[in-house]
């Protein structure tokens, strides 16, 4: 089509500006970005041919995709470094999260003993036995999340102090969320443009001309909404995972957000007024 080049890179612009204000702050520079926007460029590249049959697409192949000369395409010799965690498999998120859907059945649950007296007297041990399948510890994990500063501990018992997990107190962790889900939320998106099977959920209403309160207020309204709609797809994952055959590789990540600001403080630089004289001649 005659304008899809710059529909898409408009489109690109969107998506990345947020992107580069995250870069910015974190002291990220123009040639790490470039390094790691010309890896990423041939790994997709690569995963569009295999997509097609060629399991080991040539240099030329590669280059002709990427529109990068022959010498950046050899320059690459491994794949990127992802240097943070996957959220999906934090033995402290599952324990927390069973945690919170055990209390919103019994508000009794949200302080208990680190470990049981009895051997059905729910514990802390108990659940983050569950939460990691047995794999992690529970001392790790209570430790994990007394750092994250969302459980207390004192006189032997552990307490919830928070109602979702947001490790805000932890770079790394905030990070790893944020490229996460993002990343996922992207892909339902993408591939809906694309045209690619099946469909995915990927749905957001929106407004302008509101009040910052009101703004406030329908957030808040989303957020009530959302801790009712989280527990239940909690539930409803967690029997999935217990009835799913050995060795199944499905994943899926169901997300929510809002996000409002007062477009009266704009983001942008701010446009130069015209000089005295032209705003007079323009009475």
């Amino acid at each position: 089509m005659e304008h899809q080049l710059d529909w898409a890179l408009a489109a690109c612009a969107r998506i990345l500006r947020p992107v580069v204000r995250l870069a910015l702050a974190m002291g990220v520079k123009h040639p790490h970005l470039e390094v790691l926007l010309r890896d990423l460029l041939l790994e997709e590249a690569a995963r569009s041919w295999h997509k097609q049959g060629v399991p080991k697409p040539n240099i030329s192949q590669l280059s002709i995709t990427t529109g990068l000369n022959r010498k950046a395409v050899t320059a690459k010799v491994r794949e990127t470094v992802d240097a943070l965690p996957h959220t999906e498999l934090s033995a402290a998120a599952k324990t927390f999260t069973l945690w919170l859907q055990l209390v919103s059945e019994n508000q009794a649950l949200q302080r208990l003993p680190i470990t049981a007296n009895a051997a059905d007297a729910p514990s802390f041990e108990t659940m983050a036995r569950l939460g990691s399948r047995g794999n992690v510890h529970h001392r790790t994990i209570l430790d994990e999340l007394v750092r994250l500063n969302m459980v207390a501990e004192e006189d032997g018992c552990a307490e919830l102090k928070v109602d979702g997990f947001v490790p805000v107190d932890d770079l790394q962790s905030m990070l790893a969320f944020l490229g996460d889900n993002g990343r996922d939320h992207l892909l339902a998106a993408v591939s809906n443009t694309l045209g690619e099977e099946p469909r995915m959920l990927e749905r957001a209403v929106f407004a302008r001309g509101l009040s910052v309160q009101d703004c406030e207020n329908i957030h808040q309204l989303v957020r009530e909404r959302w801790s009712a709609m989280h527990l239940e797809l909690v539930g409803e994952l967690t029997r999935a995972v217990d009835r799913a055959p050995s060795g199944a590789k499905g994943r899926i990540r169901v997300g929510i957000y809002t996000y409002h600001e007062d477009e009266a403080v704009p983001n942008a630089p701010a446009v130069v007024p015209p000089r005295e004289e032209e705003r007079e001649s323009t009475q």
